[in-house]
């Protein structure tokens, strides 16, 4: 903050919030409340929020919490933020909130207009760059929590065959996996997406169909299973009692594109770099131009996070970032394939977190 020249952060959205103050709950799912912390240059968080969450946040370490009877339709703590950062900060001081990429304001737009008007002596500037430099890095304690949940998900797949068969509904096989994950341990899966599809699939974001599971399809499953407010996002793809010789080819082609990345992971490498050696491996295996834009991104507190493994993105890997690799393989005939594991860059090789995905395309159901 110091060497950008900003005074104080002011920060709206969950994952920000929880970082700075270990403040955890599901209430962010409505939307009828705004929540705000202040970070001063010098000095803890101060946290400004609704009335109803001051227990929960008495409950972390801030002692500062100015609260608000929420909601307000006149003044849904728009004043109190106000009275707050003017105590806070001098007349011309600099703001840093989320303003770049991958980032939104969590308050109505309007009331942030009336912030800017009630403090117009000081300036709003982009803050992005502080935050994502500093999450991007986890701690070990960061990096303990994302491996367990990996783990549970790992041994979770690994029941595979216990878990899926031909002519099961691609929803119950949804429904079998999140119960069995959160059997093992996970404390939410709120992200879970796939497909199944005669020899691969032609999509990886849609939720499942009542369509049953076939003979020669491939059944992919990606899953971010939470535990402690930390994400896994990892896939894994299985051949349904037959596997064809195209769906085999991809498969391989992923898990050597893996590889390749795996081998490319280390400090001081960018994310273009990391991109370019998995796809040299995907041309190399015959795969069409993709639209997806990248091969992997950054993992933690969000089910994505910055960085992205892309062409443009020049981000120097730094040991303690946690990483998805996601290579992706299109024939340009509706059928795909994705493949994904979770890194952490560590002083040589990384560490996988997620247990490395089977050398060959597994057959269950045989």
């Amino acid at each position: 903050m110091r060497e950008e020249q900003v005074d104080l952060l002011f920060l709206t959205t969950e994952p920000e919030l929880r970082y700075f103050s270990g403040f955890l709950t599901q209430f962010w799912q409505s939307p009828t409340r705004p929540w705000f912390m202040l970070i001063p240059r010098t000095g803890k968080p101060v946290a400004v929020i609704p009335e109803i969450g001051m227990p929960v946040m008495a409950r972390t370490w801030l002692d500062d919490i100015r609260t608000w009877s929420s909601p307000d339709p006149v003044d849904d703590g728009v004043g109190l933020l106000i009275e707050t950062i003017a105590e806070l900060t001098p007349s011309g001081a600099r703001i840093g909130t989320m303003l770049g990429a991958e980032t939104y304001l969590r308050m109505p737009l309007r009331d942030f207009d009336r912030l800017r008007t009630g403090l117009e002596a000081r300036e709003f500037v982009d803050a992005t760059d502080i935050l994502s430099g500093l999450r991007m890095v986890k701690s070990e304690r960061e990096i303990e929590k994302i491996a367990h949940i990996c783990g549970i998900a790992s041994d979770t797949f690994s029941k595979a065959g216990d878990l899926f068969q031909e002519g099961q509904p691609l929803d119950e096989a949804f429904r079998a996996f999140k119960i069995a994950c959160l059997g093992n341990g996970a404390d939410d899966v709120p992200y879970l997406v796939g497909a199944a599809g005669h020899g691969g699939y032609d999509d990886v974001i849609s939720p499942p169909s009542n369509d049953p599971i076939c003979a020669g399809d491939v059944l992919m499953l990606d899953t971010g299973a939470v535990f402690d407010g930390y994400f896994c996002d990892f896939d894994r793809n299985f051949a349904i009692s037959t596997a064809s010789d195209q769906s085999r080819k991809l498969y391989d082609t992923l898990w050597l594109a893996t590889e390749a990345g795996l081998s490319a992971a280390r400090p001081g490498a960018t994310c273009a770099e990391l991109f370019q050696a998995m796809q040299k491996v995907i041309t190399k295996g015959g795969g069409a131009d993709g639209s997806v834009g990248r091969l992997g991104h950054g993992l933690g507190m969000q089910l994505t996070e910055w960085p992205s493994h892309t062409l443009w993105d020049q981000t120097v890997l730094r040991e303690g970032m946690v990483l998805t690799l996601e290579p992706s393989m299109s024939l340009g005939d509706g059928v795909m394939m994705v493949h994904e594991e979770n890194i952490v860059i560590r002083d040589g090789a990384p560490e996988l977190l997620s247990v490395r995905a089977p050398r060959e395309l597994p057959v269950i159901g045989v």
